[in-house]
């Protein structure tokens, strides 16, 4: 029998995202319309907002955890958490949850691992560039990690905050994101990490010069695996 998801939600669309994702895949690995037990808890996002702000990430942490634990106080088995942005906070209550959490940084480095990559670039927003979290991850898994330039950084942090959060998709926003990744490539980067969950699914396969790894999905696709009792 399948665990019990808990979706720890920070932005609407990031966490739809991972719950679609969740369900296809299911469907296609358990049978039609079959998908495990998933809750999602979210506090307003301006909460998390006001903490990202002030780099207040242990505040977001224990936010996060509040969520975290009225997952579990329903029956979640384990926790993922779709938001690059808070990677850092989730990094700092991983290891003292409720219930096993599933990480992206785990999940992006374990796709990376598989498909032999030794040089990645990654596109997000400014928060996720700069605070490096998941070099850690990558590193472990012997792979370099290359952040844009400024000006692809600061188009990049834009579009997310100005259109993607809101649902807002333009053409704009993909162009941002294609020519950042096609820089990347020009950097020597052999395929690029999507991290910004309200992004996932916006650059669709071969319309940039290098692979993206979706972090948002491959979060859930480890996320369905591990539900799992009996993976293989």
């Amino acid at each position: 029998m399948a665990k019990h998801v808990g979706i720890v939600a920070v932005n609407a669309e990031g966490a739809a995202a991972c719950y679609r994702q969740i369900c296809r895949e299911a469907s296609r690995t358990l049978g039609e319309h079959t998908h495990p037990e998933i809750s999602i808890h979210n506090l307003s996002f301006a909460d998390y907002m006001n903490r990202v702000w002030q780099e207040d990430w242990e505040g977001a942490a224990q936010k996060l955890l509040g969520s975290a634990n009225r997952l579990v106080e329903i029956g979640a088995e384990l926790l993922v958490c779709p938001s690059s942005i808070l990677l850092q906070s989730v990094q700092q209550i991983r290891e003292t949850g409720p219930a096993p959490w599933i990480c992206l940084d785990d999940a992006v480095a374990a796709a990376a691992k598989s498909e032999q990559y030794r040089t990645l670039g990654i596109v997000g927003s400014r928060y996720v560039l700069d605070s490096g979290s998941y070099t850690q991850a990558l590193q472990r898994a012997g792979i370099e990690l290359v952040i844009p330039d400024d000006a692809h950084a600061n188009r990049l942090d834009r579009s997310i905050f100005v259109e993607l959060m809101d649902g807002v998709v333009t053409d704009d926003a993909r162009r941002a994101f294609r020519e950042a990744i096609d820089h990347l490539a020009d950097q020597g980067c052999e395929a690029a990490i999507v991290a910004a969950a309200a992004a996932s699914g916006l650059v669709r396969p071969g319309e940039t010069s290098i692979p993206t790894l979706d972090s948002g999905r491959l979060l859930a696709s480890a996320a369905l695996t591990a539900s799992l009792d009996d993976p293989s």
